[in-house]
C-alpha cells in the first residue's frame, strides 16, 4: 500500500477534535458578588464556556477535600514517585506554615465573601494552622480580635460583679440568677463568634456547624437579656404598674379600663414568647445559608433584631413618662445601645466600605469588622443599665427569681437549639455564608 494513501486514509478516518473554549481570566480588580448571585449569572465576569458553576466541578472538590493519591498532603511522604524518587511537585510545595493566601477565585464559592478579593486561607487547614492564622494578615484575623478582646473585657467585668462587688450576697444567691443567665449569654456569644471565625476553614461541614452554633449563641444571648429585663428592669417601670396606668389611661384617653389584667397577661407571656422567638430566629438564620435565600445578610439582621423587641416597654416608658428624670442611666445607655445597633445593622447589610472599593479593605476595615465593633459597643452599654437595674432590684426586690424561671428556661433553650442545629447538620446541602 502506498504510504501517502495510508496517511490520507488514517487522517480522514479520525474527525478533527474541536478546540476547547478557554476561560478568560477575570480582571485584576474584579469584585466578587455573593456566591449565590454568581451562580445565578449576575457575577462581574463570565467564567467562560463551561455552563456549570465552579462549585459543581468534581476536579475542584476532589483536589480540595479528597486528595488524589498522587497529591497527598505534606505531612507524610509523597507517594508519587518516578524511578524511586519523590516527585518534583511534592518537593516544590511550601511548608504548611508558609502557605500563601488565596484570592477569591481560588477557593470554593461557599467560602467567598462579598467584595472581598484576597486574604483567604488555604483549604482545608488543620486546627494548628487555624490557630496560627490569628497572628497573620488574613481577612478573618480582625474578625477574631474584634470579638476576642471584648470577650476578655466582659470576663473581667462579670468577674467583678459576681465576686468582687462588695455585696453581702454570695455569687450563687437566687437574686443573682438572672445576672448569671445574662452573663452566660454575653460570654457565649463572643466565644462562639471567635471560634467560628478561627476554625471556619477546617472543612465545609465544620464551617456550617460553627456558624450554626454562632447563630444559636446569639439567640441564647437574646433570651438571657430578656430574663435580666424581666427581673431587674421591668418591675421598676410605671408602664407595668396597674396603680399608675389605670388612672393614666382614664385621664388621657377617657377609657375606664382595668390595666391590671393586661399587665398580668404581659408578665405571664414575656418569657414564653421570648423563648419561642429565640428558637424561631435560630431556624431562620440556619435556613438563610441555603440557596433559596437571596438576601441572607438582611434576613439575619432582621432576625437578630426580633428578640430585642422584648425591650419595647422601656422605650414606651420613655415616651409616656419622665424616664430621663427618674432613671437617667437607663435612658442614656438604652438609647445609645440602640444607636450602635442601627449602625452595626447598616454595615452588615450594606457591605460598605468594601462595596465601594473592592480589594482595599480585604484585611483591615471591611464591614464585618465594623459590625463586630458596634455590636460590642451596644452590649457594653447594655451591661451598664442591667447593672443599674440590679442595684435598684437589690434595694427592694419585688419577688425572688426561681431556678426554673431562670436557669431552667436557659437549659431548655440549649436543648431546643441543639436539636435545631442537629437537624440542619443532617441535611446534605451546605451554603456557608457569614
Amino acid at each position: 500500500m502506498d504510504e501517502s494513501n495510508f496517511t490520507q486514509r488514517s487522517q480522514g478516518a479520525r474527525a478533527p477534535r474541536p478546540a476547547r473554549a478557554r476561560c478568560s481570566p477575570p480582571p485584576a480588580n474584579a469584585a466578587p458578588l455573593c456566591p449565590l448571585e454568581r451562580r445565578r449569572g449576575r457575577g462581574v465576569w463570565n467564567p467562560g464556556a463551561d455552563p456549570r458553576p465552579r462549585r459543581l466541578r468534581p476536579s475542584r472538590w476532589r483536589s480540595l477535600w479528597h486528595p488524589h493519591p498522587r497529591h497527598q498532603s505534606l505531612t507524610g511522604p509523597a507517594t508519587a514517585r518516578r524511578g524511586g524518587c519523590t516527585s518534583r511537585r511534592a518537593r516544590a510545595e511550601p511548608p504548611a506554615s508558609g502557605k500563601p493566601l488565596l484570592r477569591w477565585d481560588e477557593v470554593p464559592d461557599d467560602f467567598v465573601e462579598c467584595f472581598i478579593l484576597s486574604g483567604y486561607r488555604r483549604l482545608p487547614c488543620t486546627a494548628q494552622e487555624c490557630l496560627a492564622s490569628v497572628l497573620k494578615p488574613t481577612n478573618e484575623t480582625l474578625n477574631f480580635w474584634t470579638h476576642f478582646i471584648p470577650l476578655l473585657l466582659f470576663l473581667s467585668k462579670f468577674g467583678r460583679l459576681f465576686f468582687l462587688s462588695g455585696r453581702d450576697l454570695p455569687f450563687h444567691h437566687p437574686w443573682l440568677l438572672p445576672l448569671w443567665c445574662y452573663a452566660s449569654g454575653v460570654l457565649l456569644t463572643f466565644a462562639m463568634s471567635c471560634t467560628a471565625h478561627v476554625f471556619s476553614c477546617l472543612s465545609l461541614r465544620l464551617r456550617a456547624a460553627f456558624f450554626y452554633l454562632d447563630y444559636a449563641s446569639i439567640s441564647y444571648y437574646g433570651f438571657g437579656s430578656t430574663v435580666a429585663y424581666y427581673y431587674y428592669l421591668l418591675p421598676g417601670l410605671s408602664l407595668l404598674d396597674a396603680r399608675v396606668m389605670t388612672p393614666y389611661v382614664q385621664q388621657r384617653l377617657g377609657w375606664h379600663v382595668d390595666c391590671s389584667r393586661l399587665i398580668a397577661a404581659y408578665r405571664a407571656l414575656v418569657l414564653p414568647v421570648a423563648f419561642v422567638l429565640a428558637v424561631a430566629c435560630t431556624v431562620a438564620c440556619c435556613k438563610s445559608r441555603t440557596d433559596w435565600c437571596a438576601y441572607p445578610f438582611a434576613l439575619r439582621t432582621f432576625v437578630f433584631i426580633m428578640p430585642l423587641s422584648m425591650a419595647c416597654p422601656i422605650m414606651l416608658e420613655s415616651w409616656l413618662f419622665d424616664l430621663r428624670g427618674e432613671n437617667p442611666t437607663l435612658f442614656v445607655h438604652f438609647y445609645r445601645r440602640y444607636f450602635w445597633l442601627v449602625v452595626a445593622a447598616f454595615f452588615n447589610v450594606s457591605k460598605i466600605p468594601e462595596r465601594i472599593q473592592p480589594g482595599l479593605f480585604d484585611i483591615i476595615g471591611h464591614s464585618h469588622q465594623l459590625f463586630h465593633i458596634f455590636t460590642f459597643l451596644s452590649i457594653y452599654d447594655q451591661v451598664y443599665y442591667v447593672e443599674e437595674g440590679l442595684r435598684q432590684f437589690l434595694k427592694a426586690p419585688p419577688a425572688a427569681p426561681t431556678f426554673l424561671g431562670t436557669v431552667g428556661y436557659m437549659l431548655l433553650l440549649v436543648i431546643c437549639l441543639g436539636l435545631v442545629i442537629r437537624k440542619f447538620l443532617n441535611t446534605s446541602e451546605f451554603s456557608c455564608k457569614k
